[in-house]
């Protein structure tokens, strides 16, 4: 039998401030080294920190999206611990105090509960090189919430499925950007099997980094106690390279850190009005939006899910049947090929939900077919222009003239005798072929509807050969 883990995640959040959160330093990712720091986030000696109300604001919105209980006071304290790229030798955090308690994220496997939120600010970052190690202070005193589970998770899976559950409200509520690539979103697991010790692997900045160094982590131990081994209590990093866990340290204990109250800032104090203030900002969140799509639109559970993974699809869907278009053609258009248009690089042509709407109803009116929809629909991508704008300079609509469809159909029953001998011997495959080929001649712009009416009236004059 698979061994089961006892796994919990702390989740550090940018957050999205204009501002650090001790100091005014911007925020922007990909600056020069250290070009964006000034005496408080350096640490430098007289320096004092400012608390951003920004920042306040947008950990309120992530532990209300949450459903945690917002503390009425909470205090900040200093984290004692030496590293380079902590320039005052502490950070800046909520120990004993948090800014938000409890809450919960529903994923697919069900809701995982929350132990706390709080605010802290980043550390620098380090980059190795062969020779030496360099520092880039520009991430210090970023502003941070870190979300912590209970040690409720079982397997590998379910740490993923609970990250992605969380981006996905966070991105919703418009708390963080969320890009784990450049480190705005990034765990620290927790994982140990019963009876084993406890091990922490740190800084995981991928959902398959995450997956793949909790398997790599319940195999290794797993195989130490069924060997009889105690498992080290350590601080663990992911070597992508090699696929398996490093040891960093021994692991830090709560006294460790040598806690105390940050003399330099005062409690800070939550009341009810500033609360309600930040619940108003909330937007729908995805698994009730969903809900209301499915009992509002008629969608069925599957359409509804994917149309709310992200809030700028679940908008657009909303504003396209506002627009006009029915529910289900506008999620079917979206899901299919407005989606594969955005996964290959249109999102910054995305055609105004008005024109998506113009051009179902193009479709639905039998102006153009299928085939001609998707082609509009990726020359409105190109270009940003509506599709009767495109239509007017391109032959794409749809060709519903009868005169010219019968004409059509029987050029092509005349040119090949041989299918239509076969349809005509009963191989009724045959009348796909045909009707292949008079779609072809038209260029896809055929009414298929009514070219198959008129194919089948002219089969059935012709002659049987026997």
């Amino acid at each position: 039998m698979k061994a089961e883990g006892v796994i919990g995640l702390e989740v550090h959040v940018q957050l999205l401030t204009k501002e650090k959160l001790f100091c005014t330093c911007p925020t922007d990712f990909g600056a020069g080294a250290n070009t964006r720091v000034c005496p408080v986030c350096l640490g430098l000696p007289g320096s004092l920190p400012v608390l951003n109300p920004e920042a306040v604001t947008v950990a309120l919105r992530a532990a209300l999206a949450l459903g945690c209980t917002v503390n009425n006071i909470s205090r900040f304290d200093r984290k004692h611990y030496f590293y380079p790229d902590l320039p005052k030798g502490y950070q800046i955090t909520q120990h004993q105090h948090p800014l938000a308690q409890g809450g919960r994220v529903d994923t697919p496997f069900g809701s995982v509960d929350l132990d706390r939120l709080h605010l802290e600010e980043d550390a620098g970052k380090l980059m190795h090189t062969g020779e030496s190690t360099l520092i880039d202070f520009n991430r210090s005193g970023l502003p941070l919430v870190e979300i912590v589970t209970g040690p409720c998770l079982t397997s590998a899976s379910q740490a993923r499925a609970f990250l992605e559950s969380l981006r996905q409200v966070l991105l919703y509520a418009n708390i963080s950007d969320c890009r784990m690539e450049e480190g705005s979103l990034r765990c620290d697991a927790n994982i140990s099997l019963r009876g084993g010790g406890r091990t922490e692997i740190k800084n995981l900045n991928s959902f398959k980094a995450v997956e793949r160094s909790l398997e790599f982590e319940i195999a290794r131990q797993s195989r130490m106690l069924a060997q009889g081994e105690t498992v080290p209590v350590q601080t663990l990093r992911w070597d992508e390279t090699q696929a398996r866990t490093v040891p960093m340290r021994p692991k830090e204990m709560a006294l460790d850190y040598r806690y105390l109250l940050e003399p330099d800032l005062l409690p800070l104090v939550i009341d009810a009005e500033i609360v309600d203030r930040a619940r108003e900002d909330l937007p729908e969140l995805p698994r009730p939006r969903a809900a209301r799509f499915i009992k509002e639109y008629g969608l069925s559970p599957q359409n509804a899910a994917v149309l709310t993974l992200t809030r700028e699809m679940a908008d657009c869907f909303e504003q396209v049947v506002a627009a006009g278009a029915a529910p289900r053609p506008a999620a079917n258009l979206l899901q299919g090929e407005v989606s594969r248009l955005i996964n290959q690089g249109g999102k910054q042509s995305l055609p105004s939900p008005h024109s998506l709407a113009e051009l179902l109803a193009l479709q639905e009116q039998g102006s153009i077919s299928v085939t001609a929809a998707k082609e509009v629909l990726a020359q409105m991508f190109a270009s940003g222009q509506s599709a009767d704008s495109i239509l007017s300079r391109n032959s794409l609509s749809q060709l519903s003239d009868r005169h010219a469809l019968e004409n059509l159909a029987q050029a092509v029953i005349a040119n090949n005798p041989n299918p239509v001998a076969d349809y005509l011997g009963g191989k009724k495959q045959a009348f796909g072929y045909l009707m292949g080929l008079a779609m072809k001649e038209s260029g896809g712009r055929a009414n298929p509807g009514l070219l198959k009416e008129i194919m089948v009236q002219l089969l059935t004059k012709q002659p049987i050969n026997k």
